[in-house]
């Protein structure tokens, strides 16, 4: 016997190979011979009324075939819905129809035999706009007076709650030490390397609206288009082939995928829209643009005694289908405590409409801001009270598991103080603290301690009051009569390496190797629902059903093999692609044989047992979820000329849990903290007075590349989930969440002396060299 175990090993991504190659297959990548191209007329202002929408010399343009504005179309639009009192819903038309809410808002859709004829169409579009003044920033928003970016909505709040209100302003004024910082982030873009894009033809054959579209939830997608077109869920079918990055930008519903479809339905011709870098810049899902104002009173020990803060997020013109906009103030309030205990705490969380693209949930979702927050009132009450600030951390850091914090969320064990205590020693034993003091260089030394809410099931996110409520995953696993395995999954990759990640579950259960296992996922007809892949989920809960689905059809198939056998169903163990008898392993029989019996010589099965093998699972986490946790060490070197801020050393000790393929957990490390140097010092969308963006392409949107990314070390710890079934914890954006403190403390280190301290990313090396210069 082999005794093989897949879970753990560094297997290589099966995906690579083709993906590597150019032969992946992307939306783009899809032709058809009849295909028409999309183009979008949108709105060059950001607030305004539309008195006239005239398409008639668009559709003169020698190659256009239609143009559609949103009367023609008659389309309904997506409305996301929270049920609570705090949440003002509002609707999202697909094409707008009387009214403009942010610049880039499509108003009508041309349709031509190429990209560029219709974008010729395009520039033939007449439309009448009476402009309006535009809210372009939160403060502005919240303005007695403010014009409404929504006639319903109250002080341009989407959402106003205050989910925790204990009395904390006894312990403020008497405390030993309060701190205070008021922390900015600034709106950025997910950016993924390919764009939204989607393909939609009718199927006469099968009566059904085919859409292939570069997405991370292909349920939702096919709900929100069957509701917009009038059709059932049964007539749409959505496809997802290879997709190159989402990031969460890809995990709401966009108007114009809603658009193409119905283009598609009506002309009965596919219709294909890829997204340019330019309207991905400025009229795709945004997200990050947030406003923190936190307090908080220390002991003389420095011990954490409460928590005050106020949270603004400007999330944009809409609601986005279907998270709300209620997705990023609800994490931020919910979850803002983290890794540290907090005895009382008060948060009010608003979620404010301006005229800028929606906001949809970016990777990390809030937790980079409640972080920076939190590692900013840490670092504050160490120099207040003359402290380390490690130690400082150390004192407050959640150390008895499970723990119920101040928040009512329930957190489930992890290594909280051991990764910080090794992420510290590292530093310390590759002598950075001595570098840190050589006077001809200016060093910092910054870390960032979190936990990363993960296997958000039904009941984490019920508490949400979403009326579609995202949670459980289910999967089939079934062997062909030559012994091969096809796993389906309510997952939806978008370069995450499920198509391994998930054969390795499954060949452990059934004793196969994973290239024996074929993943599929990414098509509404193959799983009755699944909510796709966001929030750390696929690991821990898409995980879970295969590994449950793979264990019922390894009962299956031991209950044939013991009939061939002649032995007990108990008796029989899977390995190495045979199925042996534990006490007598030269009795064995090729699963090749078990499933060809099963399919193709069904009369020898025993008695009351069904050809064909399979086994399908539904899993479901009914808890506050799991909770990676992971502490993140940067070194930073300013430069003394200029202030630019140079990566020397980046360090994460991690701990997600049971580690299915080390390589892949390294990867998606190290790809978020990519991201999450992004926003400490790069990223960054504004808008001037008018709401113009002023980012159009990637010469004014900076991008960090290879060169100002430092080679990032990543350490494993492991504490498995005791209610995952694979023992594993998500860890997708925990490179994301940790980067910006961290970043952002380092910076601050480096400027000790010279009074400035800096509270929001990303930072700007004229804010450096002014401090440096004030030294």
């Amino acid at each position: 016997m082999t005794g093989q175990r897949w879970v753990g090993a560094r297997l290589r991504r099966r995906e690579d190979r083709r993906l590597l190659t150019g032969r992946g297959c992307f939306v783009d990548d899809l032709e058809r011979a009849s295909a028409l191209s999309a183009a979008f007329v949108r709105s060059p202002l950001a607030a305004a009324d539309i008195d006239a929408v005239d398409l008639t010399a668009v559709t003169e343009v020698d190659g256009v075939r239609a143009a559609f504005a949103a009367a023609d179309l008659g389309l309904s639009g997506l409305v996301a819905l929270l049920e609570r009192d705090e949440f003002t819903p509002t609707t999202m038309p697909v094409l707008a129809a009387d009214r403009i809410r942010y610049a880039g808002e499509p108003v009508a859709i041309v349709l031509a035999d190429d990209p560029y004829t219709a974008e010729d169409g395009v520039e033939l579009a007449a439309v009448d706009y009476t402009a309006r003044r535009a809210v372009t920033s939160v403060d502005e928003a919240l303005a007695e007076g403010a014009p409404r970016v929504h006639d319903e909505l109250v002080a341009n709040a989407f959402l106003d709650l205050t989910p925790f209100d204990d009395d904390v302003d006894d312990v403020l004024t008497t405390a030993h030490c309060v701190v205070e910082t008021t922390v900015d982030s600034a709106r950025q873009n997910a950016l993924p390397l390919e764009p939204r894009g989607c393909l939609a033809e009718w199927s006469d054959r099968d009566d059904q609206l085919v859409v292939h579209i570069s997405t991370q939830v292909p349920h939702q997608v096919r709900t929100a288009v069957a509701r917009c077109l009038g059709l059932s869920e049964r007539q749409v079918r959505v496809i997802v082939p290879d997709v190159g990055g989402g990031f969460g930008l890809k995990c709401v519903v966009g108007r114009e995928e809603i658009a193409v479809a119905a283009a598609a339905l009506r002309l009965r011709r596919p219709v294909k829209w890829i997204e340019d870098r330019r309207e991905g810049l400025f009229a795709s899902f945004h997200g990050r643009q947030q406003h923190h104002r936190a307090r908080a009173a220390f002991d003389a020990d420095g011990r954490i005694l409460a928590l005050d803060a106020e949270i603004r997020c400007d999330v944009g013109a809409y609601s986005v289908f279907p998270f709300t906009s209620g997705v990023e103030p609800l994490m931020a309030a919910h979850e803002m405590p983290g890794v540290y205990r907090v005895p009382r705490y008060r948060v009010r969380a608003r979620g404010v409409a301006t005229n800028k693209a929606p906001t949809a949930p970016y990777r990390g979702v809030s937790r980079p801001q409640i972080v920076l927050v939190m590692e900013r009132l840490m670092e504050r009450a160490a120099r207040r009270l003359g402290l380390d600030a490690v130690e400082v951390r150390r004192r407050n850091l959640i150390d008895t598991f499970p723990h119920t914090g101040v928040n009512g969320i329930t957190y489930d064990p992890g290594s909280y103080r051991e990764s910080l205590d090794l992420c510290e020693r590292r530093l310390t034993d590759e002598g950075w603290p001595r570098r840190r003091a050589d006077p001809d260089r200016t060093i910092g030394i910054g870390y960032a301690c979190f936990n990363e809410r993960t296997g958000y099931g039904t009941e984490a996110f019920a508490q949400r009051k979403m009326s579609v409520v995202p949670g459980y995953d289910i999967s089939e696993v079934r062997m062909d009569p030559g012994g091969q395995v096809t796993v389906t999954t309510g997952t939806s990759a978008h370069g995450q390496g499920h198509e391994t990640t998930l054969a390795q579950i499954a060949a452990d259960r059934l004793g196969l190797h994973p290239n024996a296992v074929k993943v599929r996922q990414g098509d509404t007809d193959l799983v009755s629902y699944g909510w796709g892949t966001f929030g750390s989920r696929s690991a821990a809960i898409g995980g879970g059903a295969v590994r449950q689905a793979a264990d019922r059809l390894a009962e299956r198939i031991r209950t044939v093999a013991a009939h061939l056998l002649e032995a007990d169903p108990d008796d029989v163990e899977l390995d190495d692609g045979r199925c042996r008898l534990r006490d007598d392993p030269d009795r064995s029989v090729p699963l090749a044989s078990v499933a060809e019996t099963a399919y193709l010589r069904s009369h020898r099965l025993p008695k009351g047992t069904e050809p064909g093998l399979s086994g399908q699972a539904v899993f479901d986490v009914l808890t506050s979820g799991t909770f990676s946790n992971a502490t993140h060490g940067a070194v930073v070197e300013l430069d003394r000329r200029t202030g630019a801020v140079r990566l020397l050393r980046y360090l994460v000790v991690e701990d997600c849990g049971v580690v299915i393929n080390p390589d892949i957990v390294d990867g998606q490390v190290r790809g978020g903290v990519a991201q999450g140097i992004a926003a400490a010092l790069y990223e960054a969308i504004d808008y001037d007075a008018d709401g113009q963006p002023t980012a159009g392409s990637l010469m004014d949107y900076l991008v960090p590349t290879a060169a100002e990314v430092p080679e990032i070390d990543v350490e494993h710890l492991e504490t498995p989930c005791a209610f995952t079934e694979t023992g594993a914890k998500g860890m997708g954006e925990g490179g994301t969440i940790g980067a910006p403190a961290a970043v952002l403390n380092a910076v601050n280190d480096a400027l000790r002396g010279t009074g400035v301290e800096l509270d929001a990313v990303p930072v700007r090396p004229e804010q450096v060299q002014r401090a440096l210069e004030s030294r």
